[in-house]
């Protein structure tokens, strides 16, 4: 049987789930083949947004942008994804993002088979919206839960005070490492005029401004440090 052609579009939420040792976007790449093969389709190419909230905008997801361009350079019209909370958590973003693929006539579908483009049928539509309010929600209560832990914990501690994973900005930071943050966040600023969220994170990059993990700022990363 012949495969027809199709892409795969991978989005990792955080930082510390990205990287040869870590197992989320192989995860998503087996399951995404295995459901592309069972419907007749084969995946020729890998889109992928690492270290990208699930809240981001669509257009502000260099991978995402980087499978746009493909589409319309090579007219290949079908995309998997694992799931639909995994294309996006916010059903505004996933909306949006799904009639941008709809305008260029493109079908999109879950490792399970479910078409999040199809808009003939309004009930699917419905679950679809359903499924995506019901991941937000998710989302939020687990984000309580870890901040009760935290709050709990601290009692237990004496009143230290337990916080999760620090970013690239950091409270009470030796005088060193706030020295960096604050020539970081007024060289953000200063290239903000006139760019994008994604062009201000290449310009930060060219100047050796990255994450940590040595990659590129993301979308929501330059935006908390422009604020």
């Amino acid at each position: 049987m012949t495969l027809v052609a199709a892409l795969g579009y991978l989005r990792t939420s955080s930082a510390t789930d990205v990287g040869e040792d870590k197992d989320s976007d192989r995860r998503q790449r087996a399951t995404i083949e295995v459901g592309a093969r069972r419907m007749g389709y084969e995946i020729v190419e890998w889109f992928y947004d690492a270290a990208v909230s699930g809240d981001d905008l669509i257009d502000a997801r260099p991978g995402f942008a980087a499978m746009l361009d493909r589409i319309e350079g090579n007219g290949v019209r079908t995309v998997f994804v694992e799931s639909a909370d995994r294309f996006a958590r916010k059903m505004l973003t996933a909306e949006l993002g799904i009639l941008l693929l709809i305008k260029r006539e493109v079908t999109l579908f879950t490792a399970p088979g479910e078409n999040l483009t199809d808009t003939q049928d309004e009930m699917r539509v419905a679950f679809r919206q359903i499924a995506m309010t019901f991941a937000q929600l998710e989302k939020t209560r687990l984000v309580k839960k870890l901040k009760v832990a935290r709050d709990r914990k601290s009692e237990a501690t004496g009143g230290r005070r337990i916080e999760g994973q620090k970013g690239y900005i950091r409270e009470n930071a030796d005088p060193e490492t706030a020295a960096k943050n604050a020539a970081l966040v007024t060289t953000a600023k200063g290239l903000a005029p006139g760019r994008t969220l994604l062009a201000i994170s290449a310009a930060l990059a060219e100047q050796g401004y990255v994450t940590r993990h040595g990659k590129a700022f993301s979308a929501s990363q330059v935006k908390r440090l422009l604020r």
